[in-house]
């Protein structure tokens, strides 16, 4: 009895020890000293940095200059170097107080940089989490960047990060048609894949103009497959504050471009939705203004009524409550779609509107795009540097 007991206890124990967050145990690629320190000795250097540019929580910007590796210039994407402007706001150049390093916006009146702004430089480096939804904007920002030093004759090195969706490929893709900062590339809604393998793939397909091929490096991640649960130890942005709304986030944004709130203006962001005027569900929930997050939310001061999705197992791209939002509202003769421009962009194609329109079945719109997607995970085998 004793020995039953002993062994069952033995295996209970292993359990819970291989549940340890894996985040723990991976390596990013800013960690990954010994790999890219010695190509950036005696280069001027470039960052394209937001708040997730840590290690150990220290920020890249300072192990660098701590490693006396002559930083020049930081550019900051969408929602600013330290991560704390509401979406779609604009953001001025600046200066960083710490070390006095002028901050370039890429998420201002410029989008990419401009030839002066990298005839000092010598080399960029990418080091942003991403969390692998094709309408999140930073891997537009690394399209710029990558193009602007390929045409100037920079290097371009990827610190590596795991993406939290990478398990799965699921959407539309892209049409050209329809592309936009929202979306520049013709991959699905979630493409499976870090942003160091994106950009091989981007440099890889061509989809960079110029004949001259791009000096491109990866620091990859060390042991890191699409197995590992990732844990991201930092909110990539204000309105995705945890793992949950990032899960969320592929299906839920697509809501952007309708007349529902999707919890922007609350302490969850991306884990509800509603609207004050046709009923979704049960869940009460009032948006405000959040300096830094959301400072005009969609129905502002509306008792709004909808879904609490904060323990949801959803995850992937789920057009259900998409699909069932629209029925509803057609049923109750209240607009749904206010910007069907928009909704095409983060689509990235007409045909999910129209097919929404049109009465189907989400599993009916899913299956538009699944020969598309098979095609897509074979176009993107050779760049895939973790198993999957």
């Amino acid at each position: 009895m004793f020995k039953r007991h002993f062994v069952l206890s033995l295996f209970v124990l292993l359990l819970i020890f291989s549940r340890v967050d894996a985040s723990e145990t991976v390596e990013v690629g800013a960690a990954q000293f010994d790999k890219y320190l010695p190509m950036l000795k005696g280069k001027r250097v470039g960052l394209i940095v937001n708040q997730t540019a840590k290690v150990n929580g220290e920020h890249l910007v300072d192990i660098l200059i701590a490693h006396d590796i002559n930083v020049v210039r930081i550019f900051s994407p969408e929602h600013g170097f330290r991560g704390d402007q509401d979406a779609g706001a604009h953001i001025d150049n600046s200066v960083d107080v710490k070390t006095g390093l002028p901050i370039v916006s890429l998420y201002g009146t410029q989008k990419r940089p401009s030839k002066n702004m990298l005839e000092d430089l010598d080399a960029l480096i990418f080091d942003i989490q991403d969390v692998g939804v094709r309408f999140y904007t930073y891997i537009s920002t690394m399209h710029y960047m990558m193009q602007a030093a390929k045409e100037n004759r920079k290097a371009f090195i990827v610190l590596d990060r795991p993406n939290p969706n990478i398990r799965f490929v699921a959407g539309p893709i892209l049409d050209s048609e329809f592309s936009s900062f929202v979306g520049m590339h013709p991959i699905p809604i979630l493409h499976g894949m870090t942003v160091g393998e994106l950009a091989m793939m981007i440099e890889g397909e061509g989809w960079l103009s110029g004949a001259e091929r791009l000096d491109l490096n990866v620091i990859s991640v060390t042991n890191y497959n699409a197995s590992v649960d990732y844990i991201l130890p930092i909110a990539p942005s204000p309105n995705l504050p945890n793992q949950q709304a990032i899960y969320l986030y592929p299906s839920l944004c697509l809501f952007e471009a309708t007349a529902v709130s999707v919890g922007r203006g609350t302490d969850f962001p991306f884990q509800a939705f509603g609207h004050h005027q046709v009923k979704l569900g049960d869940f009460k929930f009032s948006p405000r203004s959040i300096t830094g997050a959301s400072r005009f939310p969609k129905l502002e001061g509306q008792q709004v009524w909808g879904k609490d999705l904060k323990q949801s197992s959803v995850r992937g791209v789920d057009l259900t409550w998409f699909v069932s939002a629209y029925a509803q509202f057609q049923r109750e003769s209240v607009r749904y779609i206010v910007h069907e421009d928009f909704l095409d962009k983060l689509a990235g194609t007409d045909i999910l509107r129209l097919a929404v329109e049109q009465g189907l079945k989400a599993h009916q719109i899913e299956a538009i795009w699944e020969n598309e997607l098979n095609g897509f995970k074979q176009k993107r085998a050779p760049y895939l540097l973790y198993d999957r």
